[in-house]
């Protein structure tokens, strides 16, 4: 779990990194919307009075401004609180990607060590070292042993029980990407009608017909973020369904692989289990050893 947590601010680093780095890349794709080096000093032969006027000029400021600069002014707040979603999105994805793995859910080596550990009839082991194993299949296993001197179906009744419940917190940890899968378009969608009642101030507040750049701002709110709020949703909504996959296959794998180990204790019951004195210590009755 310390290495999980050490990889989700590493996450974070990197998307804030990433989203620092966009106005680099941003400006050399865009690098053509600004004046030519050569045409410089003929710009700054013009006279003072028309440089002013072009300085006062809103259309002619924003012929200067840079395409992220434009976004980043149209988006505003929501585009903001987009921007913390997707770093929230960067951390759970790679969060889930570290969490869901076979060595977590169904470590090969601990599956040898208890099976041979059952097959020496060793069960004082066995439930040791499923107890001390932090896996999956490790949880199931130990408290299916500890409840062996139940009997048999109430031991495969404590598997079942652990089983479901680490199963639903991570269902819950993995659902976090569906509510950011689900948010995201929603704040891009609160930015759309932002946009849109802005635009329509305009033309309700004007004597006459507005320009088309005082209608643009308006617009570049909603369309920005719309598109904002889309590109993070999709690929949460895409990572969400792939770890769900993932969990449900781990989870099915680990619950097989568990009750075929316990089937060799199918025939116990509460009366076998309950006694161990006449077996010597090296084989006694996996139920001995207390929860």
């Amino acid at each position: 779990m310390q290495a999980s947590h050490r990889w989700v601010w590493l996450a974070l680093v990197a998307g804030g990194l990433a989203w620092s780095g966009i106005g680099g890349l941003e400006r050399a794709a865009w690098g053509f919307q600004d004046e030519p080096a050569a045409e410089e000093p003929a710009a700054a032969e013009e006279p003072a009075g028309e440089a002013a006027a072009t300085a006062d000029d809103p259309l002619a400021a924003r012929k200067q401004e840079s395409f992220l600069a434009w976004m980043i002014r149209a988006s505003g707040i929501f585009g903001f609180l987009i921007m913390l979603v997707s770093f929230v999105m960067v951390a759970l994805i790679v969060m889930q990607a570290l969490q869901l793995r076979r060595d977590n859910y169904i470590p090969a080596a601990f599956v040898e060590q208890f099976e041979r550990l059952l097959n020496d009839k060793n069960y004082q082991g066995a439930y040791e070292a499923a107890k001390g194993n932090d896996s999956f299949i490790g949880k199931v296993l130990a408290a299916g042993m500890a409840r062996l001197s139940r009997g048999y179906d109430d031991a495969l009744q404590g598997m079942q029980e652990v089983g479901e419940e680490e199963t639903m917190a991570m269902e819950h940890s993995v659902g976090y990407l569906a509510l950011v899968g689900s948010v995201a378009p929603m704040l891009g969608l609160l930015g759309t009608v932002q946009g849109m009642v802005a635009s329509f101030q305009v033309i309700a507040t004007s004597t006459t017909s507005p320009k088309p750049y005082e209608l643009a701002d308006g617009i570049a709110t909603a369309l920005f973020t719309t598109l904002e709020g889309l590109t993070v949703a999709i690929p949460a909504i895409i990572c969400f369904s792939l770890f769900k996959n993932r969990l449900a296959k781990f989870v099915m794998e680990a619950g097989f692989v568990s009750e075929e180990m316990m089937k060799r204790f199918q025939g116990m019951g509460k009366t076998t289990a309950a006694q161990p004195a006449s077996r010597p210590a090296a084989t006694a009755a996996p139920g001995a050893p207390s929860a």
